[in-house]
């Protein structure tokens, strides 16, 4: 079977079947400049959806803790991994050690002056920096980023042109959202860094979903592939029978 055949294959496929938002999404051509975003949450949410990674489905992870409201568009980035490149970057820029990734895809917090009604949506955002938290030892970057051709907040071409105000109401969300009343704090965000540093998270947590799981398409072609030819193998064989 050729590859133009597989990839028309993919194309029905794709037109058939819902694609899973972390695998089946491009992170986008132009990235890490411009990435693509799947939303999970949005600011009027009073409970925490977040990407069931078996289904591709949003679940509840769980309510909103006290008054803890997420103060942006809030998701991931899909084709993204933090694993070892993530960690091994982290570590070297906090100074810490025996940092490891969280195995999830990598989040990002997307700045709109236009209300938004609901998650589960697709959306075009442009990193501007970052928050290098680290939750119980894991490198958990938060990638701050602003809707591609927002009105008023894609002036905004670096973290340090945003107000403190606004960085501050993120950082207290990160900082407590899963904390209880008389907990030790958990999460600790080491460092606010901007744009290139943000390019740089976004490139190694594509590095290590490549090596996890880049060869995901071709995996799955060579099943079909063998499929097919099986199924080819049988028909010669009860032919041969006739």
């Amino acid at each position: 079977m050729s590859q133009e055949s597989l990839d028309k294959i993919w194309k029905m496929v794709g037109l058939r079947y819902k694609s899973h938002p972390w695998h089946g999404i491009n992170i986008g051509e132009k990235a890490p400049k411009i990435v693509t975003s799947f939303i999970e949450v949005i600011p009027s949410d009073t409970v925490k959806y977040e990407v069931d990674k078996t289904t591709g489905y949003l679940k509840i992870d769980r309510p909103q803790k006290f008054s803890n409201i997420v103060p942006a568009l809030y998701g991931f980035i899909p084709q993204t991994y933090c694993k070892d490149n993530v960690a091994e970057f982290c570590m070297e820029k906090s100074g810490k050690k025996i940092i490891v990734g969280d195995d999830d895809p990598l989040d990002i917090c997307v700045l709109t002056e236009r209300e938004v009604t609901h998650g589960n949506i697709i959306v075009s955002a442009i990193p501007i920096g970052g928050f290098r938290m680290i939750d119980g030892g894991e490198a958990d970057d938060k990638i701050i980023a602003v809707l591609n051709n927002d009105e008023m907040y894609s002036e905004w071409k670096d973290i340090s042109a945003i107000p403190k105000t606004i960085l501050d109401r993120l950082k207290h969300y990160f900082l407590t959202y899963k904390q209880l009343p008389g907990e030790d704090p958990r999460c600790e965000i080491t460092h606010i860094y901007g744009r290139e540093e943000a390019h740089e998270v976004i490139r190694r947590s594509y590095d290590d979903y490549q090596e996890a799981y880049g060869n995901l398409e071709g995996v799955l072609s060579l099943t079909m592939m063998e499929a097919f030819n099986l199924g080819q193998r049988k028909k010669d064989i009860l032919k041969k029978l006739d």
